[in-house]
């Protein structure tokens, strides 16, 4: 990094950030591209990927999203961080070959429940029970139970998630008609083998466009990998360099939208787990450093909304009310925005039910 990298302040990161992420403006794509141009979206939940898509997305509607599950054009399964994310058909068959050292990795956290255990064996007797036909994860659990009785049974099966890219057939992830969890493999769901892992230098690129400006410790922790540093270097001359406030050097492609700090950034209503609160090691350029930790309680994250581009309260429904809860006080004209943002996210989401919207008392 030159000491003449340019600085570039919270909201000009918040700016950039949220152009990317097509939440400065609604985007005119179809929601297998944004899926794609977003490197795919987080689904602890079964709703949260389609309330990303409706805060992103001009004229889109849920079945658009579930129509691409149920044509197996898009697909859930584990990739970065460990978690679940929806994928189009292409990304799933070279993300998680990308993200499975990772896999190899968490696999040393269940050891002592695989003594034993040969894991070669596991994830070839694993992948013929699912591909035989879909279980649930008991029922490949008490499967491998067969082979290997003294093992621990919690272990068998995230062995055998770790070791296979096992996706979540249908009716699971479908708008208003999911199931429970059975797995199968990506391969056998897809109709065609997985892709070579593709070059980390690759995904640089595509998590700049999504997520950047950006460190190497972002994007490190948006995937949930180690050691990104050298592809970074080796696309240097390739990309252009900032420094954020802290003298972090960010990483950026150079015709990437950086918009003025000062563009009005409208309100947006976010599911649990949406990657914008997620996908940097700094993640002050959404989240106040005041709010930090109040989108969470435990091991589960609140629905949220922006204000101005930053996070800004919490929402939930309520039976048949639409309940904003902000962090701090909201000025007159932000409860009116809210409230117009608030209807247009109901009647895309919920057309046959009428909703009232009511804000709650500040959170702390």
């Amino acid at each position: 990094m030159t000491k003449t990298a340019p600085v570039l302040g919270t909201r000009a990161l918040n700016r950039a950030t949220l152009d990317r992420q097509l939440l400065l403006r609604r985007a005119d794509l179809d929601a297998k591209s944004a899926v794609g141009h977003l490197l795919g979206l987080q689904a602890q939940n079964v709703k949260p990927p389609y309330y990303a898509l409706a805060a992103r997305l001009d004229g889109f509607a849920p079945e658009h999203l579930s129509r691409l599950m149920a044509d197996r054009e898009a697909v859930r399964i584990v990739t970065m961080r460990s978690t679940i994310h929806t994928h189009t058909a292409d990304d799933c068959l070279t993300l998680r070959p990308l993200v499975q050292p990772a896999r190899e990795r968490e696999l040393g956290l269940f050891r002592k429940g695989l003594d034993g255990v040969d894991l070669d064996r596991l994830a070839a007797l694993a992948r013929k029970l699912v591909e035989d036909e879909p279980r649930t994860m008991k029922q490949l659990r008490e499967a491998l139970l067969v082979e290997w009785p003294d093992a621990d049974p919690q272990a068998l099966g995230l062995a055998a998630r770790c070791r296979l890219p096992l996706v979540q057939v249908t009716p699971r992830g479908l708008w208003e008609r999911s199931g429970q969890v059975a797995l199968t493999t990506a391969e056998h769901w897809l109709g065609r083998p997985a892709e070579p892992a593709p070059t980390p230098d690759d995904t640089v690129l595509r998590y700049l466009a999504a997520f950047g400006p950006a460190s190497v410790k972002d994007m490190q922790t948006w995937a949930g990998l180690t050691r990104l540093r050298e592809a970074f270097e080796r696309l240097r001359p390739r990309l252009v360099t900032f420094r954020d406030e802290k003298g972090v050097e960010l990483f950026d492609l150079p015709d990437a939208p950086r918009p003025d700090p000062d563009t009005p950034a409208p309100p947006r209503f976010l599911p649990e787990f949406d990657n914008l609160l997620l996908s940097h090691a700094d993640r002050t350029r959404v989240v106040p450093p005041e709010y930090w930790g109040l989108a969470w309680q435990g091991n589960q994250a609140h629905r949220t909304f922006l204000v101005d581009g930053f996070l800004a309260g919490v929402w939930k429904l309520r039976e048949q009310t639409l309940v904003v809860e902000p962090f701090g006080t909201l000025t007159k004209a932000q409860r009116t925005q809210l409230t117009a943002e608030g209807e247009r996210m109901l009647a895309v989401m919920h057309p046959d039910t009428s909703y009232d919207i009511e804000f709650g008392t500040v959170r702390s």
